[in-house]
């Protein structure tokens, strides 16, 4: 069976209408300060979409004194909870009416599956609002038992102003996971999109004041990250950072908040999350699991099985335009990320590894790259430690439990890891042996509102999802008070 390669950059949809460019600021869509725009790219063709307002250090200033008006003096951070959760609810309402174009906006911007947006990445960003606006009455403190005649109690209030800064991979599904628990917590907020896909940020923004979110709270400046970005996490009037990104950069944003203000930081990072598939796994279930892996460890048993199941499926992936049904992979987010995934085949070939599939591009417009498979991948290959973030997947084999444990530690990322075996001893062995901060047995990449999501070691720290997550955006208050002629204490 042959891959499809059905990425010659040929349109086969009608393109949304690009309603919104400039920065949203203060309830209203403004210009840059400097009048500067900059291009955002459809990467199924490599052909301009639209031009967008860049926002440098001045507009940031400007959206971080709206949201700390907003703050400070503003209702949001003063309604009660059960107020913010009936508007987050309208909020979500309008995004459901809205799904098709919002889906449209990824797929063009990003890349995204056109299919996939309207039935998984949309519905889960309604789930993730609709569940903070379900806690945001239920964020409250705890009474507490004190040794002296005292009387003691916490207080959770919101943190100030947040600053979210979101990558391009999940463009939608990372707005409403960094905004919404912070809205729930009372906060107002920057969020500065990724470059590369700006264009449903702030078609979110725009819901979100319909919404009836007052003007300050929700700020988007769209720009790059060394002025933008940098400027957002040096700010002395943001009290919170929340990062998704490159732990290069995460490196970056700490070392800007504890110059600045020594404001909190939570990271959620690079990950390189290992598959560990075992000799009583079904096969067939378990490669349509290792579609989304790219660090995948089989057990010597049924390896060859596996490699030969894996490779057909790879050549029968349809990969091409983001808005065609048919489709299962689309194109790299641009020009930069395209050469980068190229970069590590070659390096994979060079390092020694043996090209199984794919590793070229498809067509010759837009920027598609066929599904690659390696074996005879070693440890300490590139290609098996570093995040790729295209098409690629390290194949490799293993003897014993002990043995895949050892391998699926030997990164400096903990984001996430997947075990498919029959066996519950060996899957909870591993479980508790893997350094991760999410462990999927006989699934992978199942996420949901209510679990947390998070990593260890060099994946960062802080967790998106859950009531976990609010937390990020809290500060614990206590109050003591004496107790005069108490019967108890």
């Amino acid at each position: 069976m042959e891959n499809r390669c059905n990425g010659d950059g040929k349109e086969s949809f009608k393109p949304p209408e690009i309603k919104f460019t400039k920065l949203f600021v203060n309830g209203q869509f403004v210009d840059s300060v400097s009048g500067k725009t900059f291009e955002t790219v459809n990467p199924a063709t490599g052909e301009v979409i639209a031009k967008v307002a860049e926002g440098v250090e001045a507009d940031i200033d400007l959206a971080v004194k709206a949201a700390r008006e907003a703050f400070d003096h503003g209702r949001w951070p003063r309604m009660s909870g059960f107020e913010r959760g009936r508007i987050m609810s309208k909020f979500a309402d309008l995004i459901e009416q809205n799904i098709e174009e919002l889906a449209a906006l990824d797929s063009v911007d990003a890349g995204k599956l056109l299919a996939s947006g309207k039935t998984v990445d949309i519905p889960h960003c309604l789930h993730i609002l609709r569940y903070y606006a379900g806690a945001a009455d239920k964020i409250h403190g705890e009474t507490l038992k004190l040794a002296g005649e005292y009387q003691g109690y916490t207080l959770l209030e919101p943190i100030g102003v947040v600053g979210h800064i979101i990558p391009w991979n999940y463009p939608s599904t990372m707005f409403l996971m960094k905004s919404s628990p912070a809205l729930a917590a009372g906060c107002t907020m920057v969020i500065k999109p990724a470059e590369q896909t700006p264009l449903s940020a702030l078609f979110y923004a725009h819901l979100a004041k319909q919404a009836g979110i007052p003007d300050g709270v929700i700020n988007v400046v769209n720009g790059f990250g060394p002025t933008a970005g940098a400027a957002l996490c040096s700010h002395m009037n943001v009290d919170a950072i929340s990062f998704t990104g490159s732990t290069e950069t995460g490196r970056l944003v700490m070392e800007a908040a504890a110059k600045s203000n020594l404001k909190t930081v939570s990271l959620e990072l690079g990950g390189k999350s290992p598959l560990i598939i075992f000799d009583d796994a079904d096969v067939d279930m378990a490669g349509e699991i290792c579609v989304a892996g790219s660090r995948v460890y089989v057990q010597e048993g049924i390896y060859d099985e596996f490699v030969r199941k894996a490779a057909e499926s790879a050549k029968s992936w349809v990969v091409g335009d983001p808005f065609d049904p048919n489709v299962q992979q689309g194109p790299q987010v641009d020009k930069t990320q395209f050469e980068r995934v190229l970069s590590y085949i070659e390096l994979g070939k060079t390092e020694g590894a043996t090209l199984l599939t794919g590793g070229t591009r498809c067509g010759d417009k837009g920027y598609y790259i066929e599904p690659t498979i390696f074996t005879d991948v070693k440890e300490e290959m590139r290609i098996a430690q570093e995040e790729i973030f295209g098409p690629v997947m390290s194949l490799m084999k293993f003897k014993t439990i002990e043995e895949a444990i050892e391998k699926a530690n030997a990164t400096r990322y903990g984001l996430a890891a997947g075990i498919v075996t029959k066996d519950l001893n060996t899957a909870n062995r591993v479980t508790r042996s893997v350094r991760a901060g999410t462990i999927w047995i006989n699934c992978y990449f199942a996420f949901d509102p209510g679990c947390p999501f998070g990593g260890y070691k060099m994946s960062g720290f802080g967790r998106d999802l859950g009531m976990h997550a609010i937390n990020k955006y809290l500060q614990v208050k206590s109050v003591v008070t004496p107790l005069h002629s108490s019967p108890w204490l």
